[in-house]
């Protein structure tokens, strides 16, 4: 380079009459030039094409990057060599043979450059997708599974996490702040819970490599992860997605929506009288403070009009001296919204999702004994408030344990206006984000299937989930262009609190849509129904979630017909007098009745449409419906609730029966 540019400087020293100023900017414009092309010529490929990645085995395996135009590529695996030539779009790609499972090999991508991929397995690699239940890793349940965890050491299963990105136009490349991953007690813990557990059943059976590539956002509708192109017949979806392709518009909107937060966060900061007297300080009288009984939502406890402010929670515990010098950690369940926490006058944690559990450890240096003092400042931003009931509220001191259910007191510290929803564009909600932001860059990268757990975020449009969800399976197999891959996918599971009478259920109605979706070919779906939480839309039983889906793709992805891998399904149904007897199939070894000596959560009605409480029995194969004061009954329902508690209908495989309604 450097005898280039002496050589540029010797012909503008002949140009007569030419500022130095201009002399310089033409060299700095040949330079720029000249950086450019070489960036253009050396071959780079996508990042997930890296050390310790997995192939998919018995497939062609498909790896590309990029160069300059008509660069000369050769690949190098096993001893064969693969040749192209890169296009005018400054792509190449190449199709090495398919292989059997194995490794670990090494890749070399030669031509201007050269990039070596070491640590490679061939075996079976899933896309794991969808939003949070998928995305939810594995340390939020390391408390269930701490057995499972510290014997996950396995090179054989490896995890890499697509880094989440929202955007609207054609991208080429993903980001990822680790990479490919191999299974051991500190790297499972980022692993997709689902996933993991997955993968080691299908390793446990078939002692294949499997590889998971996470491409998961939780909160996010199934449009999301749809090519705008798929949804021109839905507006609403679709004009966004084309509006959304301007980045300044986004920009713009984001800035907007952020200075929104942020003045709505300064008000309530300013205006917080907690803040400005030091409520959190161990000098605060609390004889003004009013009681209330916690875990609860502060509005059933009389604070009306307070949807939207910051409300101070205070308890004082006693510590005998038999407890200090342990470790300390304090247990807050689940709060909403923000928490901010302090413990004799110390913060000690602050969580702002919902979500997510509050562990804080507190410094044994914090600890006294006698009465010490936890105090919390709650910021809510609209609806109900305070402590989610049915979680852990304790403080665990080795082997002591306080409980901090009870009561509190508290006081208000402000109050303001909501901020407008409507006002707040959540961007990664709009069709086509998912799609751009993480899904497209990685689609063609050799997989054998699919697992996608999916649907909280769309269970207010039912109806149109059955069209959305067909349209995004078909059109990933499509733009994959691997033939109709294995798609399975897990029906959500129970949530909300249960009721005492039979009623419409918009959950149902979203699991009813899944349901249907298994008209698709190939397609198999796990029925959860059983083992959700009726507090939290994130259950912690992924171990069981997976091995369900592992028990699907044994008969759906890996051929064993013989597997049992899901529970009774609704078939049909016949009137016989003032009974209705309904028909199953994936019987199993036979119907059984689970932890009870009669079935429950069966729901009859007759032509007014009114569904009562019915009586169910098994008889053979079938299970035979009725209830004295329905004398010409029209149809039933099973588990058609929001959280179905009781239901318990299974096949002698252990595997319960999907919610179903025999009227159209």
């Amino acid at each position: 380079m450097q005898e280039v540019v002496e050589g540029m400087q010797t012909k503008l020293k002949r140009v007569k009459n030419k500022p130095e100023m201009k002399f310089k900017k033409i060299v700095l414009f040949f330079l720029m030039s000249l950086v450019v092309n070489t960036v253009f010529a050396t071959i780079t490929v996508p990042r997930f094409i890296s050390n310790g990645m997995v192939l998919q085995r018995n497939a062609s395996i498909p790896i590309w990057g990029w160069a300059d135009n008509a660069e000369k590529i050769t690949v190098e695996f096993k001893g064969k060599k693969y040749r192209t030539i890169t296009g005018a779009d400054k792509k190449w790609k190449i199709n090495i043979a398919a292989q059997t499972a194995g490794g670990p090999y090494a890749l070399t991508i030669a031509g201007s450059n050269k990039i070596v991929v070491e640590n490679i397995l061939i075996g079976d690699v899933w896309f794991c997708s969808g939003q949070s239940n998928m995305e939810y890793e594995l340390y939020k349940a390391s408390e269930k599974y701490p057995t499972e965890i510290s014997s996950s050491a396995n090179d054989q299963i490896r995890h890499f996490l697509v880094k989440r990105r929202i955007g609207f136009n054609t991208a080429t490349n993903i980001e990822s702040d680790k990479g490919w991953e191999s299974a051991n007690p500190n790297t499972v813990l980022n692993f997709t819970a689902v996933g993991y557990f997955f993968a080691r059943n299908l390793y446990d059976k078939y002692k294949v490599p499997i590889g998971l590539i996470n491409c998961s956002y939780g909160g996010t509708p199934a449009e999301a992860w749809l090519n705008e192109n798929e949804l021109k017949d839905f507006p609403a979806y679709y004009d966004p997605s084309i509006k959304f392709k301007d980045s300044i518009l986004v920009k713009s909107i984001s800035s907007k929506d952020k200075l929104l937060a942020d003045d709505w966060n300064d008000k309530i900061n300013k205006s917080d009288l907690g803040l400005q007297q030091k409520w959190q300080t161990s000098t605060t009288n609390y004889a003004d403070w009013q009681p209330i009984q916690m875990p609860n939502f502060w509005q059933d406890q009389g604070l009306k009009g307070v949807e939207s402010g910051v409300v101070w929670l205070t308890k004082e515990i006693y510590i005998t001296p038999s407890m200090l010098g342990k470790n300390a950690l304090l247990r807050l369940g689940n709060i909403i919204m923000k928490d901010y926490t302090y413990f004799n006058g110390v913060l000690v944690g602050s969580t702002s999702n919902k979500y997510a559990p509050r562990k804080y450890s507190i410094p044994t240096n914090l600890l006294k004994p006698g009465i010490n003092t936890i105090t919390l400042r709650i910021v809510n931003e609209s609806g109900n408030a305070g402590f989610i009931k049915d979680k852990p509220y304790r403080i665990e001191l080795g082997d002591s344990i306080i409980d901090l259910k009870g009561e509190w007191k508290y006081k208000i510290g402000t109050t303001i206006a909501p901020i407008n929803r409507e006002d707040v564009t959540r961007f990664q909600d709009q069709t086509a984000s998912m799609y751009h932001g993480m899904l497209e860059p990685l689609i063609g990268y050799g997989i054998k299937g699919v697992i996608w757990y999916q649907g909280e975020s769309n269970i207010s449009r039912a109806v149109e989930y059955r069209t959305i969800f067909s349209r995004l399976i078909n059109s990933w197999r499509k733009e994959w262009n691997q033939g109709d891959f294995p798609f399975l996918y897990v029906q959500l599971a129970n949530n909300n609190p249960s009721k005492p009478l039979p009623a419409n259920s918009k959950l149902a109605e979203l699991q009813e849509a899944q349901f249907e979706t298994l008209s698709l070919p190939n397609t198999g779906m796990s029925v959860t129904n059983d083992i959700g939480e009726w507090n939290d839309v994130h259950p912690m039983n992924k171990l069981e979630v997976g091995r369900r889906l592992a028990l699907v793709a044994q008969k759906i992805a890996y051929k064993e017909s013989t597997i049992v891998s899901e529970g009774p399904t609704y078939q049909s149904m016949k009137i016989d007098g003032n009974k209705i007897i309904l028909s199953f199939t994936n019987i199993g070894s036979g119907l059984m009745v689970k932890n009870s000596t009669e079935l429950n959560h069966f729901a009859i009605s007759d032509n007014t449409k009114k569904f009562v409480w019915a009586s169910a029995k098994i008889v053979g194969n079938t299970v035979v419906v009725w209830n004295k004061d329905i004398l010409r009954p029209t149809a039933v329902r099973y588990a058609w609730a929001d959280n179905p508690v009781g239901a318990n209908l299974y096949n002698k495989e252990g595997l319960p029966a999907a919610c179903f309604r025999t009227e159209k």
